[in-house]
């Protein structure tokens, strides 16, 4: 056998697809019944109502160099867009909204217009260097050092600190509700970064849901993996390494934590083993999925809108929920992710109705349920929300965790942003995807460059092995 693979979530699929694609035997295992990880689409309702259990939203997709390299209209991946990227809903008949059109979104923000086109449009006219970077290992010199510089002039500090250069409510909660995707308090380092790529991914690709559910994603590298001739397992759980066959290369789309429970003991010192027991998981989420017999009855215009609402209010009020996460508290009024996907995707529920999908932060670990504080979030802004309610699906951050052990106490992000875990993911090594053991590499979102749904650190640990094992150039994005 030439390669292995464990887990078959985006960046393990990713992987498996990039050794595929060199022309190597692969072989796929996967302890669930089904593939896909953090991308799947499923009945979690009513009949007829399609929910994604994880990753709804997809702008890292449009940027991603990996997915760039696939024919998704032909895979049967079909993005679609909302005319307003996100919303900020702020009060009765208010919001914040981010268009794709830079001016569009300086206009409506009052006085802070000047602020908003000197600060964003720069990022967004060198997105693609600057994503080009981000979305790889951060180890190599930058296409365009001087985009590269900027960025990190303006995204290193705390959201709290960039937040500084606006002065209306609007702006600052822009900032607030990106920032917030880090799961960090707005406050710590690099925050900043978070909310200024994602509102530059906004303006530059949007941020687009795929018609049908997330799971068309799993299928498209699916039916790529099956027509290059390799072979995926499901209903197969990996306990330790000696249950794989034998490989030339073992890749593991699997936590730092769950690496060392495969390797067994006596496989790594006690040194090794140690930096990667380090490495933190994140706060936790409570998530829950509606099927709704109408849409939300937003007071706001812009939120009828877009597929994306961040609810929380005020950016003192974003930032006093994430402080209180990250400090070991359940917010009374949480920060809430609220995606509408049916906006622009009819085809995921019965005619005239709707799902709905949100989720909150909560400390790692959590057992509690937060429905109650979710829904009394969304009913501030949407008066009558409740009324809207058929049926209900609740997941705690514990309940994630036995849905997806990568998601470690409810973790979505494959481990805390904090400014060393960044700088160093998951461990200080100059290759991350490369592990102490010989052909045993690592290629989960626990690696460069983190969480979502853009497959870059399974393409970048296969890369990695090409090189390493077979003496192969990296495959490149074609």
């Amino acid at each position: 056998m030439d390669a292995v693979v464990v887990g078959s979530g985006p960046n393990g699929l990713a992987a498996a697809l990039t050794l595929a694609r060199a022309g190597l035997e692969v072989e796929v295992f996967e302890g669930a019944s089904s593939v896909g990880g953090g991308a799947r689409t499923a009945a979690l309702t009513l009949p007829g109502f399609a929910h994604d259990p994880c990753s709804a939203v997809h702008p890292a997709l449009l940027a991603s160099p990996f997915f760039r390299s696939l024919p998704l209209d032909e895979l049967g991946v079909r993005l679609v867009q909302p005319d307003v990227a996100f919303a900020h809903p702020l009060g009765p008949g208010r919001a914040a909204a981010l268009y794709r059109s830079v001016d569009e979104t300086a206009d409506g923000l009052g006085g802070d217009a000047a602020a908003y086109r000197a600060l964003v449009g720069p990022l967004v006219e060198h997105a693609d260097a600057i994503v080009e970077y981000v979305l790889g290992p951060m180890r190599t010199i930058p296409r365009d050092p001087i985009a590269l510089a900027r960025f990190a002039l303006v995204g290193t500090p705390s959201v709290r600190r960039a937040s500084g250069r606006f002065t209306t409510d609007a702006a600052r909660a822009l900032l607030a509700g990106t920032a917030a995707h880090s799961m960090e308090p707005l406050t710590a380092p690099l925050t900043a970064a978070f909310a200024l790529l994602l509102t530059a991914l906004g303006h530059a690709v949007g941020w687009p849901v795929v018609e049908g559910g997330t799971g068309r994603i799993t299928d498209a590298l699916m039916s790529e993996l099956h027509r290059l001739g390799a072979t995926v397992h499901t209903d197969a759980p990996v306990t330790s390494l000696a249950d794989l066959p034998p490989a030339r290369a073992v890749l593991l789309d699997t936590s730092p934590r769950q690496f060392i429970a495969l390797a067994g003991d006596g496989a790594l010192t006690a040194r090794q083993a140690r930096p990667w027991a380090r490495f933190r998981p994140g706060p936790g989420t409570c998530k829950v999925d509606w099927a709704l017999d109408g849409p939300v009855p937003w007071s706001a215009d812009a939120c009828h809108r877009t597929t994306t609402v961040h609810v929380g209010g005020t950016f003192d009020e974003v930032a006093r929920s994430e402080a209180d996460v990250n400090a070991g508290r359940h917010p009374e009024q949480p920060f809430v992710l609220v995606v509408q996907p049916t906006v622009v995707d009819p085809t995921r529920a019965p005619a005239g109705q709707h799902t709905l999908w949100a989720y909150c932060h909560v400390p790692n670990g959590s057992t509690v349920d937060m429905t109650d504080r979710i829904e009394q979030q969304i009913d501030r802004f949407a008066p009558g929300f409740r009324d809207r309610v058929l049926a209900r699906v609740t997941r705690t951050a514990t309940q994630s965790e036995a849905y997806n052990p990568n998601f470690l106490g409810g973790d979505i992000n494959g481990g805390a942003a904090t400014l060393r875990q960044t700088a160093f993911r998951p461990v200080a090594r100059w290759n991350p995807y490369r592990t102490p053991l010989d052909g045993v590499y690592l290629c989960s979102a626990s690696t460069p460059p983190g969480g979502g749904v853009h497959g870059m650190c399974g393409f970048l640990a296969a890369t990695t092995a090409l090189r390493d094992r077979f003496d192969l150039p990296r495959s490149g994005h074609g």
